[in-house]
């Protein structure tokens, strides 16, 4: 009887045989070779939140996917994210022309479609369906990603969303109101669940820059908190590179509701400065909260408050605004993302929403932190916003120790969901 040792020693040889029959090399090669699959993303770099997605899903698929390789399939990796990519990436292709993406189509056995507002690469799963016909899945996405002014108007998916994501392994959403709203208009996707965005794993580092900048501004670590402003849509008619035609109508429900939306964070930093032994940095999530910042901001403080307060005034990518996120005491302000970033570093956040900014807020009472999370349009969130902000500042173990909690929550699901993917990539 042949004992373990000595199977092992020949199974090089039997495999070596199997390849010098024809009939059989085939088989035997795919038993041997690595799986490839395709992560649809990327789809601008004008903030940091966007830029996040990309690397937190490759950060999962190379602690729970390891034997498998993953190609990138972007829509823009421009203003320093693609170096930004390959240097914490190297083994991961970006495939850009439209030779590497037929290749990938060709040889990938599975799409995922990564997180975002939307199903944003509808097209592109598409094609994926009616070319190759194999399997593909959608991870931590909102649904339908859609704002309508009117708060009476009927919200309706699109058909070929609802036919697609039916289609997909798994669809799974980034909140629970996405969840339920695919249940209710006819998805029925066999593994239909929550998602934490794929951004929580972001582990991207600049320690540099972020502690040059720190020093530069009298910032000592676990001594400051940071804010980020936000008008109710993204003026991208101010971003050079979207080239964008200014909208009327946005502009002017932006400057209706500026200082309602961003007084409770003023009132926050003078609160903070005022009672505590805390510093503040302003900073952006977008190109375009620099400027607001200083504006609706900074240059409102009063004249005892600013010497504690720094303004930045350029634009961060990832790397850099996480390893400054890390050494800080928290974050507040009316952005996802940062705070997503945070809590997946074990950084408390709390985060301001409203109407235009769609569901996906709603995630931090999904992961357990809805004592973070406050309606703007709703003055009753509003009128708690400055206590809640103080008592973290004041109390930094009691948050870290809320933090941690989200965030454990979080990794949980992320090993779930990972693990779905993994069952339909590399079946047993």
């Amino acid at each position: 009887m042949t004992n373990r040792r000595d199977f092992l020693k020949q199974t090089p040889s039997l495999i070596g045989l199997l390849m010098s029959i024809p009939a059989l090399a085939q088989t035997a090669a795919g038993l041997t070779a690595k799986k490839s699959i395709i992560l649809r993303s990327s789809w601008q770099t004008v903030n940091i939140g966007d830029i996040g997605h990309t690397p937190g899903v490759l950060t999962l698929l190379e602690k729970y996917l390891p034997d498998v390789e993953v190609r990138l399939w972007p829509s823009s990796v421009d203003n320093g994210v693609e170096a930004l990519l390959k240097k914490r990436f190297p083994n991961v292709p970006i495939i850009k022309s439209p030779n590497e993406i037929a290749q990938a189509l060709n040889e990938c056995v599975f799409l995922l479609h990564g997180s975002g507002p939307s199903l944003v690469a509808r097209k592109d799963v598409e094609r994926w369906h009616k070319e190759t016909g194999k399997p593909y899945g959608v991870y931590g996405i909102t649904f339908p990603g859609v704002y309508s002014p009117d708060p009476k108007a009927v919200v309706t998916a699109n058909p070929v969303d609802v036919e697609l994501l039916s289609k997909a392994r798994f669809a799974l959403f980034r909140d629970s109101i996405s969840l339920d709203f695919a249940k209710s208009h006819g998805v029925t996707s066999p593994v239909m669940e929550f998602c934490p965005d794929g951004a929580f794993a972001v582990d991207l580092r600049n320690d540099q820059a972020a502690t040059t900048f720190m020093k530069e501004h009298g910032l000592e670590e676990g001594k400051f908190m940071c804010v980020i402003p936000r008008q109710r849509f993204t003026p991208y008619w101010d971003i050079p590179s979207k080239k964008a035609a200014f909208d009327e109508t946005r502009n002017a429900r932006n400057e209706a509701m500026k200082e309602h939306d961003n007084a409770p964070l003023r009132e926050a930093i003078i609160a903070i400065v005022r009672q505590t032994s805390l510093k503040i940095l302003i900073c952006p999530e977008d190109e375009t909260q620099v400027k607001l910042g200083k504006e609706i901001l900074f240059d409102k403080l009063p004249d005892d408050v600013k010497p504690k307060v720094v303004w930045r005034d350029h634009y961060w990518i990832t790397d850099e605004a996480v390893s400054t996120y890390i050494r800080s005491a928290g974050l507040f302000g009316l952005e996802m993302h940062s705070p997503i970033m945070c809590i997946g570093n074990g950084i408390p956040a709390i985060v301001g929403r409203f109407a235009e900014q769609t569901s996906k807020g709603v995630m931090w009472k999904d992961i357990g932190l809805g004592d973070w999370l406050f309606d703007m349009d709703n003055e009753q969130d509003v009128a708690r916003y400055v206590p809640t902000v103080l008592a973290m500042a004041k109390d930094p173990k009691a948050a870290k120790a809320k933090a941690a909690k989200g965030r454990k929550f979080v990794e949980q699901r992320q090993r779930e969901t990972m693990g779905l993917l993994k069952k339909n990539v590399t079946p047993l």
